[in-house]
């Protein structure tokens, strides 16, 4: 009987829709999306986490990276092992992120689009720059959280000593939304949070004298500066990406196209296979060979042309029909308080600094009490040791440790911390602990104690601090720009001399609308009378003519036709051709 009571009767519809609702939120919230202020997602934060408890640090020996993997997967991420190994992978690929975060040894897969190679073939560490994310995560400067089993605590987010979301972007499809935040160059994010902290009503434009646009790892050339401003000011926009060509002369009097940078996310070989199918299909004339040349040293196409071929028109049609110039769109979407928002520059920059303060404040109360705690045993060696042979006596005479610390607390006024550091010290350390080596670290103790204490007293020291970090980062790990911006978003135009090839044809009407293209060899090995036409029809055109040329046909209701002569379909002599019907 009470197992029938158990039984609920549900609306399909409400439990299908609240069970969605629930793994909506799961992947919004803790898969596809990247944090605001360490700019991760939580598989990257886990990883990097996972390698840092582990001393998988760039300091130390590369390590197998099946043994990362395994670690994430107990530990943090309780996931299939190929999803936490792509996250690895991509994070160590130079082509996807501006600032890699791991170093790999090994296969770790290609801008071809070639998978890298497993786990146990590759090793890893953490990269110099990734372990400034993870500075200070010991000072309780970041809420921890139990794991999924309860066994171990993990971070709810990292330090984060740069804004990480812009360096090295971010992309996810989630339930609903979905996020692509290009990469940005380090030196130039930098500049523009030291510029929002000074002045923290900075407009979108002016924070953009500093952050001139994205910064890929692929270089590029960026075409749009108005557009760039909108997607910055709102979250969303639409810039244009080209890749960097330029035309050489070879032995010849030849031409070719030498590509040196491709858009970013472009797979090469795919770029490649479809410029060489222009050419085998002869949609232009006036390409003789493609050569992905690309090395360990760089990236380079070349793309050969024909003798007298338009350099210039076969590259403006390569760029308006292959991947040699692509739209990127912008759809800044980051959590922030645990919902998913659409941010622009100033809102990214500004939730930054507010989790920087939160950080250096944590930071800096705990350091605060480290200082004061061991001020207090240095006050208390340096009071045993104006009273040494008293204190050797009380222990000599003491039953047991605990007893010895009980006495010195009664006897000397040392408080139970003081006395514990007392007793635990050896001997040797007792007569020969120099009472100048404790006087001077006091004063030094006292030096740090009063710069903490005026951090957390004062917003504009705290934010000089924060400002004088930031700096030190950019001296350290700032490079040059490597994606080019250019103003205005170039129209393409394709001259008609480049799709199609010059040759002389004949070209032939008649007066019933019948009409084809005849080449000249045709032409020249027939007779006259061997036109090919329907019994009754005569001749109203039969022209030498350039296939550049058009040929416009009136009829006698006064509409007209125009038919591109490299359109008309080619014929032999003695064919009929086509019919103005089927035009």
């Amino acid at each position: 009987m009470s197992q029938i009571q158990d039984i609920q009767e549900l609306n399909l519809e409400d439990v299908m829709g609240d069970r969605f609702g629930r793994y909506s939120k799961y992947i919004i919230q803790d898969r596809a999306l990247p944090d605001i202020r360490d700019g991760l997602k939580p598989v990257q934060r886990r990883i990097l986490y996972a390698m840092s408890i582990d001393g998988n640090t760039s300091d130390k020996q590369f390590r197998k990276s099946a043994k990362t993997v395994g670690n994430v997967i107990g530990n943090f991420h309780p996931h299939g092992d190929s999803s936490v190994y792509e996250a690895m992978v991509r994070m160590s690929q130079d082509w996807k992120l501006r600032d890699v975060l791991i170093e790999m040894h090994g296969n770790n897969g290609s801008m071809d689009g070639d998978p890298a190679a497993a786990m146990r073939y590759t090793e890893a560490r953490l990269s110099k720059i990734s372990e400034e994310l993870l500075k200070d995560l010991d000072k309780k400067t970041v809420e921890f959280v139990l794991n999924f089993d309860d066994t171990e605590e993990e971070p709810t987010v990292l330090p984060a000593r740069y804004p990480n979301l812009l360096v090295n972007g971010a992309t996810g499809i989630s339930a609903g939304y979905a996020t692509e935040i290009p990469t940005h160059n380090l030196g130039e994010v930098i500049d523009a949070t030291i510029h929002a902290i000074d002045h923290p009503k900075a407009t979108v434009k002016e924070l953009m004298q500093f952050v001139k646009g994205p910064d890929f790892p692929t270089g590029g050339i960026i075409q749009g500066i108005e557009e760039l401003e909108q997607a910055y000011e709102t979250g969303r926009g639409k810039v244009v990406i080209r890749s960097k060509t330029k035309i050489e002369p070879i032995k010849g009097g030849k031409t070719q196209i030498i590509i040196s940078e491709i858009p970013y996310e472009v797979n090469k070989a795919l770029l490649v296979k479809k410029i060489d199918e222009i050419r085998l299909n002869k949609k232009i004339d006036g390409i003789a060979e493609v050569r992905d040349e690309s090395d360990r040293t760089g990236l380079q196409i070349v793309v050969e042309l024909k003798k007298e071929a338009n350099a210039e028109g076969i590259l403006n049609y390569l760029l308006k029909n292959t991947d040699l110039q692509v739209n990127y769109n912008f759809n800044m979407v980051a959590i922030d308080e645990r919902r998913p928002v659409q941010v622009g520059l100033k809102t990214i920059l500004t939730s930054y600094i507010n989790f920087q303060k939160e950080v250096i404040t944590r930071r800096t109360q705990f350091d605060l009490k480290k200082a004061q705690d061991r001020l207090h045993i240095v006050d208390g060696l340096m009071k045993a040791l104006s009273i040494l042979d008293e204190v050797i006596a009380l222990i000599r005479n003491s039953k047991d440790k605990k007893h010895a610390k009980e006495r010195l607390v009664e006897t000397y006024d040392f408080t139970m911390i003081q006395a514990e550091a007392i007793v635990s010290l050896q001997l040797y350390r007792l007569t020969n602990t120099d009472i100048t080596i404790l006087q001077n670290e006091k004063l030094d103790l006292n030096e740090q104690i009063a710069t903490f204490l005026s951090i957390l007293k004062s917003e504009k020291t705290l934010l000089q601090v924060m400002k004088s970090e930031l700096r030190d980062l950019k001296k350290k790990y700032a490079t040059p720009r490597l994606t080019q911006i250019q103003a205005e978003i170039e129209e393409i135009k394709i001259e008609t001399e480049v799709l199609v090839a010059e040759e002389e044809v004949y070209v032939v009407a008649t007066k019933q609308g019948y009409y084809k293209r005849v080449s000249p060899r045709s032409f020249a090995s027939s007779a006259p009378e061997e036109n090919g036409m329907r019994e009754g029809d005569e001749v109203v055109l039969c022209q030498k003519a350039s296939t550049l040329d058009n040929l416009i046909l009136f009829t006698s209701k006064g509409n007209y036709l125009h038919l591109p002569v490299h359109e008309i379909p080619e014929a032999k002599w003695k064919d009929v051709g086509n019919h103005l019907s089927q035009s």
